[in-house]
């Protein structure tokens, strides 16, 4: 059976303590690969090593250099894409349709992305007087942070790993990247690329394992990281906060979310259906800025419930291969029995379901597989543990709103800020709602609409920092004055 080992300086190794853990297929329910679980001892040679790497070569690089390599990383990723679909579709049970057009392509993409930002970002200067009269200047320099430990998710594996590495390395910062053990297999495979790619020995490392006592502890309270960046559950952040308060290391956090649609009577409602299809549904609903609880207007509620109840069930299940399948599984089983949880909960606490909640019936080679029904509920109140929880799967409420007041007080009264979508054509109200809604980022009459050059992180709960276009560069980078007397 294939084993997924640590990729450490340059080489990829197995754990010291034999220690390994299955890489199953959620389309199936079977494993098709055995996962080496980082201890300590790995732990410490990727750090280590990354250390090494920060203080030689990788170091002494010029801009010029690090950027040219960084293109040579992505013309890799796309070099071998089938390679790289494949993987990510075999952990994650995604569409290829989805995955070929999003996951391989933007994975690719955010390492010259930030290889161009950072040649093209400016630093301050000032002159200043001075009381003998001749003056000084004062101008900014930016250096690497240091050592980063990424800590990625399951959802989107490759694109959001990138998403923190490429700027990570742009910045001429080296990385130990610790990737979900649901999903490890495309971060494993990015180190071939990367040595191809001419990367030194140590600037890319990647260890595998679990959270707690396990890869994800090591990493976070080894003292010689300079740095954590995550995505993933505000329970995690919380922990990986405290980790980092040791040493005064900094973090950047985008964390859970439970993140709320307004749909307004006077939206365009061809593209509020569209958009909250997507929002609810694509990824099976494991996507951090999805929408679980949707609030319409009520003078068009009821069209609205009967149109997304329409088109959900349109919805093609089906395996990666398919070309006709536009939703998957979800992650794993064990993430399914919370999901089913909640769809459980939803009818103890008198929903009325509109569409699915429960189990497709599947074909027998993928009745082991993590499926689940895209589910759309109506009727709970808005203390429901399905209206308040972070549930990460296919489904989402819909309530009725009377007043553009109610829908703003109904969409921030959670301790989540992490996204929100604004349906309306009053270019008034988009203004006036969006400037009160307490979120990281609003759409308005769209959704996962991103330019990557913008600020993207939470608010309350939902995270701290932001990274994106020259947000990254801050934190990945830190700013340095030189004051000289002229």
């Amino acid at each position: 059976m294939k084993e997924i080992k640590h990729y450490i300086n340059g080489e990829y190794v197995g754990s010291a303590s034999g220690k390994r853990f299955d890489n199953v297929n959620p389309v199936n329910g079977q494993t098709f690969a055995k996962v080496h679980e980082a201890g300590r001892e790995e732990v410490d040679a990727a750090v280590k090593a990354a250390r090494a790497a920060l203080d030689g070569p990788w170091g002494k690089m010029t801009l010029d250099e690090r950027t040219r390599i960084l293109h040579k990383v992505a013309d890799g990723i796309n070099e071998r894409f089938d390679e790289f679909l494949e993987a990510e579709c075999l952990d994650t049970g995604k569409p290829k349709t989805m995955a070929s057009h999003i996951d391989i392509p933007r994975g690719a993409a955010n390492f010259k992305v930030f290889a161009d930002m950072i040649k093209n970002v400016p630093t301050e200067s000032f002159e200043m007087a001075t009381p003998d009269g001749t003056g000084a200047l004062n101008y900014a320099v930016r250096r690497p942070k240091g050592v980063i430990g990424v800590i990625s998710p399951w959802n989107l594996p490759l694109l959001l790993m990138t998403w923190k590495v490429g700027p990570a390395l742009a910045c001429g910062n080296t990385v130990v990247v610790k990737p979900s053990e649901e999903t490890p297999t495309t971060t494993a495979l990015l180190g071939e690329v990367m040595k191809d790619a001419g990367v030194p020995d140590g600037v890319y490392n990647v260890v595998h394992g679990f959270g707690g006592d396990s890869a994800g502890q090591f990493l976070t309270e080894h003292q010689d990281v300079d740095g954590f960046t995550f995505t993933g559950e505000t329970s995690t952040g919380e922990t990986i906060m405290k980790s980092a308060a040791k040493g005064i290391r900094d973090i950047s956090l985008e964390l859970g979310g439970k993140n709320a649609g307004l749909v307004f009577a006077d939206c365009d409602m061809d593209k509020a259906i569209e958009g909250t299809m997507r929002s609810a549904f694509v990824n099976c609903g494991q996507v951090c800025l999805g929408t679980e609880r949707v609030y319409v207007e009520r003078s068009i509620f009821d069209e609205f419930v009967a149109r997304l109840k329409e088109e959900a069930e349109k919805l093609r299940i089906g395996p990666p291969d398919d070309e006709s399948a536009n939703f998957g599984p979800l992650v794993s089983l064990k993430h399914r029995e919370k999901v089913l949880s909640y769809y459980q909960q939803a009818v103890d606490d008198g929903a009325t379901v509109v569409t699915g909640g429960g189990v497709p019936d599947m074909p027998e080679q993928y009745a082991g597989g993590a499926w689940v029904q895209p589910t759309i509920w109506t009727g709970l109140s808005e203390d429901s543990a399905v209206v308040t929880d972070e549930i990460f799967g296919p489904c989402c409420h819909i309530q009725p709103f009377d007043t553009e007041e109610e829908a703003i007080d109904l969409a921030n009264r959670l301790p989540y800020g992490l996204a929100s979508a604004i349906w309306t054509e009053n270019v008034s109200r988009v203004h006036r709602v969006a400037g009160q809604i307490e979120a990281g980022i609003i759409w308005v009459n769209s959704w996962f609409l991103r330019d990557l050059r913008t600020p993207f992180g939470g608010s309350k709960q939902s995270g701290i920092g932001r990274e994106g276009g020259v947000h990254s560069l801050e934190f990945y980078t830190e700013m340095k004055n030189v004051c000289i007397k002229l």
